[in-house]
């Protein structure tokens, strides 16, 4: 998620987009089907042909039910947690725009406070030299909900930064832009500036990053994992102490839970999204829905699904067909890692069992088409992991490395299981896999486990509610400190 992440699609489901276009377009209804302007979609029409396509679906097997907007209305008469922030301004600062999951998560947290009325500005300190889709597609989103997009450099920024109520930096690397743009007005933003970490890479412990962080008025992690681990190491390695530490773990939009709760739904992308991989309905899919690089650990949950079809087969078990689903892939620019991976796949001979994917911000389909989530991310792990809440909304049992917020997240033998990161984690996970693919009442009670939780504790009102608490305290911080 995280981070739990081009939105184009695989090259299997290229070929069919044209026929279902042709249905879709045939269809008298302009609704999209619980795919709204949040940013798990992204602005594409092919996603919102899809969604076009399951709201007809829908209403052809539930008559047209309103429970839906029902629900929604009851929700909407909820008090919001966040409403102080109204006409409050607030500058949002990225140290890129890309799909990635740092400024997907503050592009969440910019609409959940237009939502309220705040006034939100973004920049973003890093763009690419040319013309980009993705950057172009992204500021749009946010402008048609009403975030103002302004250069990071320019003197709008400056001012802004000024008259702020609150300022956010995202990520470590965002520090930057302190220096280079505010200049002199450093010691007068510093006050009002909560900065929001999601790195766990010892390579982001740099002063040119992180010099200013202990003069700022918060700092916002995602886990209390990463939040020791940046304790540590500031202090160990650079000397420097951490501001007030707020943990603030991720909940799952309102959006994504009526689709991971709606049956119908469900089963339409099912059955869409296993007839483009080629996949059959009473298959078993293991997915690993990440971006593709080693860190995420592709390579060794390969090496564990190998080894799984070995013990099925050496052990002679009875099982459905079972497949790996890599999504996260980049057809457009394979890296050499990806290389790889389709490499290690060709050798062993079980192209007719991985199946990859292109990178997407349409998790929901995926979800809905898979039986279990692997999260396998390597060495400190995942800062939190937004897709391992998702699945569990989804009443998907999880497969996770046990690192990280991942272990904040999944109740070892509860939720998910657990394995070592590493080679030490290859045998376990292939065992893991074989258990699961055994055991179908174990699927859905760990399942159905890990969808409690995610009600419990990992909904959109719970980070609501953790978010209000942290931005009340620290912005009557720093109006304190603007009055001394």
């Amino acid at each position: 998620m995280g981070k739990h992440s081009s939105a184009s699609i695989s090259t299997q489901q290229k070929k069919r987009w044209p026929l279902m276009i042709l249905i879709i377009l045939s269809l008298s209804t302009a609704m999209a089907f619980l795919i709204r302007s949040t940013f798990y979609f992204f602005p594409s029409s092919s996603n919102n042909n899809v969604g076009l396509f399951i709201q007809e679906k829908v209403e052809e097997e539930e008559g047209g039910s309103t429970d839906n907007q029902v629900n929604r209305n009851d929700q909407a008469l909820s008090p919001n947690p966040l409403d102080f922030m109204k006409s409050k301004l607030v500058l949002l600062v990225s140290h890129e725009l890309s799909l990635s999951g740092g400024p997907l998560l503050l592009m969440e947290l910019a609409f959940l406070l237009r939502g309220v009325g705040a006034e939100i500005v973004w920049v973003t300190n890093q763009k690419p030299s040319q013309s980009d889709d993705v950057v172009y597609s992204l500021e749009r989103k946010m402008l048609d909900r009403g975030v103002q997009v302004f250069s990071a450099k320019g003197e709008e920024a400056v001012n802004t930064a000024l008259k702020a109520d609150l300022v956010i930096l995202n990520t470590a690397v965002a520090g930057k832009w302190l220096n280079a743009v505010l200049k002199e007005h450093v010691a007068d933003v510093l006050p009002k500036v909560l900065w929001w970490i999601h790195e766990m890479r010892g390579h982001y412990f740099k002063l040119e990053y992180v010099e200013h962080l202990p003069f700022v008025a918060g700092a916002m992690i995602d886990s209390h994992t990463t939040a020791n681990y940046w304790k540590n190491r500031t202090q160990e390695r650079l000397g420097i102490k951490m501001p007030k530490t707020y943990v603030v773990h991720l909940g799952n939009s309102k959006e994504l839970m009526e689709v991971a709760e709606n049956s119908v739904a469900k089963r339409v992308l099912r059955e869409h999204v296993r007839e483009s991989l080629g996949v059959r309905n009473e298959d078993l899919v293991f997915a690993l829905i990440n971006s593709v690089s080693r860190g995420k650990g592709q390579d060794l949950f390969l090496r564990s699904f190998h080894e799984s079809l070995q013990l099925i087969q050496e052990r002679k078990i009875q099982v459905p067909s079972i497949h790996a689903v890599i999504v996260g892939s980049d057809i457009s620019a394979q890296t050499k890692f990806e290389t790889e991976l389709r490499k290690f796949v060709s050798e062993k001979n079980i192209q007719e069992r991985v199946h990859f994917v292109n990178k997407t911000l349409t998790v929901a389909p995926y979800l809905a088409s898979i039986d279990v989530l692997v999260q396998n991310s390597q060495a400190r792990g995942e800062c939190f992991g937004r897709i391992t809440i998702e699945a569990m909304a989804f009443q998907l049992p999880v497969l996770g490395t046990a690192a990280g917020g991942t272990m904040e997240i999944v109740v070892n033998g509860t939720t998910g299981l657990l394995h070592p990161v590493g080679k030490e984690g290859v045998t376990p996970l292939a065992n893991n896999i074989v258990q699961l693919a055994t055991n179908v009442q174990k699927r859905l009670k760990i399942g159905k486990k890990g969808y409690e939780r995610v009600k419990e504790r990992f909904l959109e009102h719970h980070m609501s509610e953790r978010l209000a608490s942290v931005l009340k305290e620290v912005m009557q911080k720093a109006k304190r400190q603007s009055h001394s």
